[in-house]
């Protein structure tokens, strides 16, 4: 059975995104999930004099060790003014001090949830174009708009979106079971 872990982007603890990541990890077929929570890697933020007088918090270690062991990552980004949330690109930042292929190659389903009507499309655009740079292997990608009308606790509501999210589930359970 392959190994998952799933986490938002996000430090909130009623994040929209890390309900849309978990409820996606248990659509993936013959695996177990990990759902990380941000807030349990605290770290400073980052700045090279911090680096330079502190070392690399071990925190930063530790997520980036747990990435590494995944057969696959589930990663649902929040959107904060048009970008990554601060606490994500925080950890982003330390990881990337340690290995510059933050990813390693991981297979990943990246997505993006919001609110509003175009669902992070800005975030999940940026991290498309970035990630690849990283180590990120995106095998699969999936924007959820106007989460508030389109989610409930049974998944996605909408018949269209819901059928989206599948076709993008099956090429990831491809990607990590290949």
């Amino acid at each position: 059975m392959k190994k998952l872990i799933a986490f938002a982007g996000s430090d909130s603890k009623n994040s929209i995104n890390k309900k849309l990541a978990a409820y996606t990890a248990t659509q993936i077929a013959n695996t177990t999930t990990q759902v990380l929570d941000l807030n349990d890697y605290s770290l400073p933020m980052y700045g090279m004099d911090y680096e330079i007088e502190h070392g690399i918090p071990e925190s930063a270690h530790q997520f980036l060790e747990i990435i590494k062991g995944a057969d696959g990552i589930v990663l649902s980004l929040a959107e904060h003014n048009g970008a990554y949330a601060t606490v994500f690109k925080n950890i982003f930042d330390w990881m990337s001090r340690i290995d510059g292929k933050v990813w390693g190659n991981v297979p990943m389903f990246l997505m993006a949830t919001s609110p509003g009507a175009r669902g992070g499309a800005t975030v999940l655009e940026i991290a498309m174009g970035k990630f690849p740079f990283m180590g990120g292997n995106i095998v699969a990608s999936f924007s959820l708009p106007s989460f508030n009308d389109a989610f409930s606790e049974n998944g996605i509501t909408d018949a269209a979106l819901r059928q989206k999210l599948e076709a993008e589930v099956k090429k990831f359970e491809s990607a990590i079971q290949g």
